[in-house]
């Protein structure tokens, strides 16, 4: 089978966790699903009206986290850290129970995710991949916040800058080939927030169920949690990690450059928006190794994408 193919889930993978802002426990299955199917949500809660689709054009809360929701106002929220880890594993078609209106948030990061879904495995189909590939410039600014993406002959980067007062988390900014470097770090980076923020962020009626458990809070100049820090870049590359989720509910992976500047949800959102708004903006191609667009001939670079 050729190896550019479409990948889902070989087995079912259950999680079990409380939510980051409901503070709800909830129960997740991911399940193998046909090709061409996409990532699909469904609320097993509830008896009718129940599939969500993580579309960019979905979304409809992301203040703190991504919220995506049907025509029928049903939602699911906290999709960005799961997101990212099927992203960043090649899976292109799965079916999420979910017995909440929030995915579990485990440890804060995508590492749980990664290795049970890593442990259950993946299965080919004999579709290949489609991945979108940007065409031109495109360049989303809101204030000091900046975020672009740009043309790469066949690689996703995401280059992140984080600036923060605080001198713990200070100036970070770190560069990630997304086909090509080892993720570990990325995948193992935990939300975060500042002490003097717990109030006014629950006050919102959200960060409910937020702890030292799933989640690094700096108070301070210091790390509150006891085992301190994964790695010397973990806010930023917790960052990276939202933005790759973020980025998935374009629908496809991706060929593109991406440059942020104190980003988040809302702008990688919008800059998805702007991407959409106009066909000139990308192509989705579909690729098979017998039929590759000349651009894309480097075989070890599309076996990192496969």
């Amino acid at each position: 089978m050729p190896l550019l193919n479409q990948k889902t889930i070989k087995n079912p993978v259950n999680f079990r966790g409380i939510g980051l802002h409901s503070g709800k426990i909830s129960n997740i299955c991911l399940k193998p699903s046909n090709p061409n199917s996409g990532i699909i949500f469904k609320r097993i809660d509830l008896n009718a009206n129940n599939i969500i689709f993580p579309n960019f054009a979905n979304v409809n809360n992301t203040t703190l986290n991504t919220t995506v929701s049907n025509e029928y106002g049903v939602k699911v929220s906290t999709i960005e850290h799961l997101m990212g880890a099927l992203f960043g594993l090649g899976v292109d078609n799965a079916l999420i129970e979910i017995d909440s209106e929030e995915v579990p948030i485990l440890d804060g990061s995508a590492k749980e995710f990664i290795k049970k879904i890593s442990t259950s495995g993946l299965k080919k189909s004999e579709a290949p991949i489609k991945i979108i590939k940007i065409n031109r410039k495109i360049v989303f600014e809101e204030g000091k916040k900046f975020i672009s993406i740009e043309p790469s002959k066949l690689s996703l980067d995401i280059d992140f800058e984080l600036k923060y007062q605080n001198s713990t988390i200070g100036n970070q900014r770190n560069k990630i080939n997304i086909y090509e470097d080892d993720l570990s770090s990325v995948f193992e980076s935990r939300t975060f927030c500042l002490f003097e923020d717990i109030e006014k962020i629950k006050k919102k009626g959200l960060a409910v169920g937020g702890s030292l458990d799933n989640a690094i809070v700096v108070k301070d100049d210091e790390v509150m949690n006891k085992e301190g820090l994964r790695n010397s870049l973990e806010f930023v590359n917790h960052k990276i990690l939202d933005c790759v989720g973020d980025l998935y509910t374009s629908g496809y992976r991706m060929i593109g450059s991406v440059i942020c500047s104190q980003g988040g949800h809302y702008m990688t959102n919008q800059l998805l928006k702007k991407v959409f708004e106009n066909k000139d903006n990308f192509s989705i191609i579909e690729i098979q190794e017998r039929n590759l667009p000349h651009s894309l001939i480097n075989k070890r670079l599309l076996r990192s994408i496969a």
